[in-house]
């Protein structure tokens, strides 16, 4: 079962209109929004990290001073555990959450620095500015259909970049990133690339994969980058392409039934990617192929 998260439920009764939400493995959440008009406070028990997608230029916070505003495209905002907060949306705005706990912020910590603190504290931000958080969002959690299970595996991924981000620059411990040097071993590797291999119908993720090598996130990511000159989602979605172009053009099986079997949970999407990958249409390459 799901988490709850406060601020999720509390803009679902507030003016706010859900575009799209999705629910990692990781217990992890997504949502995108839409307001407009609205006045919101919200007080949660977990954190939320959000970055403005569109528009948001009036956008008002209320501080010991009023009301002030500096919203716009890629302006993000960092809202920690027990915060309170006012917001006054007095025009159009897009914009995405990730909600996570401090669970989830000390599993990073522990896997990626060998260290457990009781607690780490996130600094509250408005309207800030941060390249490589706006680079994550844009280029991984919006680039993608949420809804597709064979993205999954992106958006942990980009999640997990953004949690370890926060805690680097944006939290109470000042640890720096542990150094990767090499890649991995040539039998670790082997049985990774096995493991993807016999899976690739199932909505694979950074933590499954990751401890097939008995690694940390971060460390597999790393040294699985090192190995193959690619991020593991993108070999990942090397593979549903391969496999899906050999079943097209070596089968007869329906193309609703190689999507399935290449990890697409959506027919379109399957389309989409495998156009993308190889120029044609799975039907287009299969009549060419007739």
């Amino acid at each position: 079962m799901n988490r709850a998260y406060d601020t999720f439920e509390t803009l679902r009764l507030q003016n706010a209109v859900l575009r799209d939400t999705v629910a990692l493995s990781s217990g992890i959440q997504l949502a995108a929004w839409f307001n407009h008009n609205d006045r919101v406070t919200v007080k949660s028990n977990h954190h939320t990290l959000s970055l403005y997608v569109a528009d948001g230029y009036e956008s008002y916070h209320k501080t010991p001073f009023g009301w002030k505003n500096g919203g716009g495209p890629d302006r993000f905002c960092l809202m920690p555990q027990e915060s309170e907060s006012s917001w006054d949306i007095r025009d159009d705005l897009h914009f995405v959450h990730l909600y996570c706990t401090d669970q989830h912020l000390r599993d990073i910590g522990e896997k990626i620095w060998d260290k457990s603190p009781r607690a780490i504290q996130l600094e509250e931000k408005t309207f800030a500015s941060d390249g490589k958080i706006t680079a994550l969002y844009r280029q991984f959690l919006l680039g993608c259909d949420w809804q597709e299970q064979a993205n999954h595996l992106t958006l942990s991924t980009a999640s997990t970049l953004l949690l370890t981000h926060l805690i680097q620059h944006y939290a109470s411990v000042q640890w720096t990133l542990p150094a990767v040097t090499g890649g991995l071993s040539p039998y670790v590797l082997r049985n990774v690339l096995e493991y993807i291999d016999a899976n690739l119908a199932r909505p694979l993720t950074l933590a499954e994969l990751a401890g097939q090598a008995a690694l940390s996130e971060y460390h597999f990511a790393r040294m699985f980058r090192q190995s193959m000159q690619v991020a593991p989602h993108q070999y990942v979605m090397r593979q549903r392409m391969a496999q899906a172009k050999a079943q097209v053009v070596g089968s007869n099986a329906p193309l609703t039934e190689i999507a399935l079997a290449c990890g697409f949970s959506s027919a379109s999407h399957f389309s989409n990617r495998f156009k993308a990958a190889w120029g044609v249409t799975p039907s287009q390459l299969r009549a060419a192929k007739a």
